[in-house]
């Protein structure tokens, strides 16, 4: 019995290889699949079939090519309504992997089709549950994903989640061993661990949604407080996974398509295509294509997109490192956005080296920036989440979240100088790349953001929250 983990840290999602006896499973697998096909061939061993726990939001699964390429069948839970061929299994069904036998537990309440997948070792003994989005490490699935498809309130959805979780989950062995779909980062939940395996008897202790004594109505107040608004680009990523999707070496062949710096502009102008930059944000601020958006591709890149740009179909064009091109295509597809219709060949340079018109951003170090703002008692603003503003931020701050930055742009002064900062200098040269492009060009970066800042000598304060 062979089993792995494959967990991709920018999307915080663990996909799950299983193989016996010559054959293998995958659950929730990326889009991007010949690994899965490779690991197979080199264990001697046939993809029978490809597990998916529900219809992702946050990414496209590559179940239907994965299928398209080995013949393996597709398994979904039950009320799972699919546009491809799948197996549409019942409660308690069990499926033969080698020796190994794999039983669906319908655990609705995230989504309506929502499903574990409990591995039965060769002597009969449960050995492992492949929670999905049902249970996470120190959390639970959201329960507001699926209220438009199932035409219910998260707080029903939240109900059944309860429900799932100790009628199906929380009975279970304590030895058990506890693999998620989803861990620290993900957007599918609020309060996960970094730890991305754990038993079930360690998340019976220490797992808030656990709870032995909590009645359900503390359940679903508990779990639907302080929920953020999913990200924009959910619905595309479920429609996609429910209805099928573009090949995957079609979005990279279109996106591959390199453009003079001429050719560049003229599609730019033609398609009216976001201009993404893809570089490391300390190249950026120094030079960049006007009316560009900065997502480095060495930060939370993908969900960052989704996040801030929202419509999959929008054309974009990419600023990027040509010997990554691939990896950003590639990278953007696996949150739906298939819509990559070019690059600046020769990068950026190529770009400056024809004396085209450039942009640059301020950014100054924290020591530079507490003598600026004692002199000159700027508008100071932290673009970090919520939980980090509370936990710790500079006593005259304005807090916006970097994912809000399109709704809250009146909040940011248009006549006088600014300063945006986060907690390292990532997203707050994405936020004020967006606030540039919006025409805020009196835009301040703080390099290296609150992490140094709070090394200086400007006061700082945090929320105190009630119990």
């Amino acid at each position: 019995m062979k089993i792995e983990q494959i967990y991709t840290g920018c999307l915080a999602q663990g996909a799950y290889y299983i193989e016996s006896n010559g054959e293998v499973a995958i659950i929730d697998p990326l889009r991007e699949v010949d690994d899965y096909i490779s690991r197979a061939d080199k264990d001697g061993a046939k993809i029978k079939y490809i597990f998916e726990t529900h219809f992702h939001a946050d990414f496209v699964s590559g179940h239907v090519t994965l299928a398209e390429k080995t013949g393996a069948t597709i398994v979904y839970g039950p009320t799972a309504v699919t546009g491809f061929d799948s197996l549409v299994a019942e409660d308690n069904q069990e499926f033969k992997v080698g020796d190994l036998t794999i039983k669906l537990l319908h655990t609705p309440g995230h989504t309506m089709e929502c499903s574990s997948f409990l591995l039965i070792d060769e002597n009969g003994k449960n050995h492992c549950l492949f929670s999905g989005d049902t249970l996470f490490l120190g959390d639970v699935g959201r329960p507001d994903l699926a209220q438009k498809a199932a035409t219910m309130t998260q707080e029903e959805l939240a109900g059944m989640l309860y429900d799932s979780l100790r009628t199906k989950i929380m009975p279970l062995a304590d030895d058990l061993i506890v693999y998620p779909g989803h861990g620290a980062g993900s957007a599918c939940g609020k309060n996960m661990m970094k730890e991305t395996v754990d038993t079930l008897g360690n998340q019976k202790r220490t797992n808030y949604a656990l709870r032995g004594d909590m009645t359900r109505e503390e359940f679903i107040t508990e779990l639907t407080d302080g929920l953020a608004p999913p990200p924009a680009y959910f619905p595309m990523n479920v429609k996609m996974n429910k209805e099928g999707y573009s090949n995957l070496e079609d979005v990279i062949s279109k996106g591959s398509r390199a453009l003079s710096p001429t050719e560049f502009e003229v599609t730019a102008n033609e398609t009216e295509a976001i201009i993404l930059d893809t570089r490391n944000e300390t190249v950026f601020v120094d030079g960049f294509i006007p009316q560009s958006i900065f997502i480095g591709i060495d930060g939370s890149f993908a969900p960052w997109v989704g996040a801030l740009i929202r419509d999959t179909q929008h054309p974009i064009l990419l600023v990027t490192d040509d010997d990554r091109l691939e990896e950003v295509i590639t990278r953007l597809s696996r949150v739906g956005f298939d819509n990559t219709i070019g690059y600046l060949k020769g990068g950026f340079d190529a770009w400056k080296n024809e004396n085209r018109e450039i942009d640059t951003l301020r950014s100054v170090s924290p020591s530079n920036f507490e003598m600026e703002v004692k002199e000159n008692n700027l508008s100071v603003f932290d673009v970090r989440k919520k939980g980090e503003w509370d936990t710790l931020h500079l006593e005259n701050a304005n807090h916006i979240c970097l994912s809000g930055i399109n709704e809250n742009l009146a909040q940011f002064p248009q006549n006088q100088d600014f300063y945006v900062h986060c907690a390292g200098g990532y997203r707050s040269v994405i936020a004020s790349s967006i606030l540039k492009m919006r025409g805020y060009h009196n835009v301040i970066n703080i390099a290296e953001g609150f992490t140094e800042i709070q090394k200086t000598n400007l006061p700082t304060k945090s929320v105190v929250t009630s119990n």
